[in-house]
């Protein structure tokens, strides 16, 4: 069986849209479900799949973060990796599919783990929102929560992998320099710029709807809001992209990684052959094999 990847919330499930991408597994809170039947069923995925990568948001509520941590301890187990993503809700649904696609293309669960380190650097995470008064998330300057206060003032916000915030209409965020899908999430917030405006000049392939995850309005400050990931296409492309980077085996614990950082023990390697930030800026490669970098003058 593939290593099992598992999510924190139903909602940061996406469909897969092939056959072949095994489902996520949902680690409950401690209100939803108790302890005993929460080691239960960890220690049954572990004797199914053998290794367990949970991926959760920073946002999450600090008793399900300690939940996830008591049942490591308790099972005394390293084969569970707990993945803290500073992502937007809709970006780590992103990376939790990618992770779940890697997990049946051959790789080892060192390499699944350590691409989670990897693959946000081509998740372009986002939203439009009527007001950044409450965005406490991403860089705010003063004068941009002045113009909050205006009426009918929105803004588009980029979170990762770099800040960015415009007021719409005025300017317009900078986006991914490869051929990406655009993913929609629709909030409160009456406004087409997100398809009509954003997915044009960021020349994405396709747009695809998704209900709006339920942690999006606090994440994002605000319930009047679209939220957006624009990332790459294919199963394949994420596949090519981690296949590319140089592996080795981890100093401390042993698995197979790629990266400058072991994702099961966390532990740095020193003189990595191709740290993560390498992998940006390559002008050969996956991104060149039908996601070719769109070289903007």
């Amino acid at each position: 069986m593939p290593t099992a990847i598992a999510v924190t919330s139903p909602d940061l499930v996406l469909p897969s849209a092939d056959q072949q991408t095994p489902p996520a597994v949902l680690l409950q809170s401690p209100a939803a479900q108790p302890l005993d039947s929460a080691l239960a069923d960890m220690h049954s995925l572990l004797e199914h799949h053998h290794h367990v990568i949970a991926v959760y948001p920073a946002s999450i509520a600090p008793a399900h973060e300690q939940r996830l941590h008591v049942v490591r301890s308790v099972l005394e187990s390293d084969r569970i990796v707990l993945i803290k993503s500073p992502l937007p809700p809709l970006g780590i649904a992103v990376l939790a599919l990618q992770l779940r696609q890697l997990t049946v293309c051959g790789f080892s669960p060192g390499v699944v783990a350590s691409a989670a380190r990897l693959l946000p650097h081509y998740i372009y995470a986002g939203a439009a929102v009527n007001s950044v008064t409450r965005l406490d998330r991403v860089p705010v300057s003063l004068k941009s929560h002045a113009k909050s206060w205006l009426p009918g003032t929105q803004f588009g916000v980029l979170a990762n992998p770099v800040p960015q915030l415009v007021k719409l209409g005025a300017e317009q965020l900078k986006g991914p320099e490869f051929t990406s899908h655009l993913l929609v999430a629709k909030g409160q917030l009456h406004t087409d710029w997100v398809t009509d405006v954003l997915a044009p000049a960021w020349e994405v392939q396709a747009v695809h709807e998704t209900p709006l995850p339920a942690d999006s309005a606090g994440w994002w400050g605000t319930g009047k809001l679209v939220e957006f990931a624009a990332h790459l296409p294919d199963a394949n492309t994420i596949y090519q992209l981690v296949a590319s980077v140089w592996r080795t085996p981890c100093h401390w614990c042993g698995m197979e990684l790629i990266g400058d950082r072991c994702g099961f023990c966390n532990s740095p390697i020193p003189s990595a052959p191709i740290p993560a930030q390498e992998n940006q800026t390559r002008d050969s490669g996956v991104l060149s094999q039908g996601t070719r970098p769109r070289h903007r003058g």
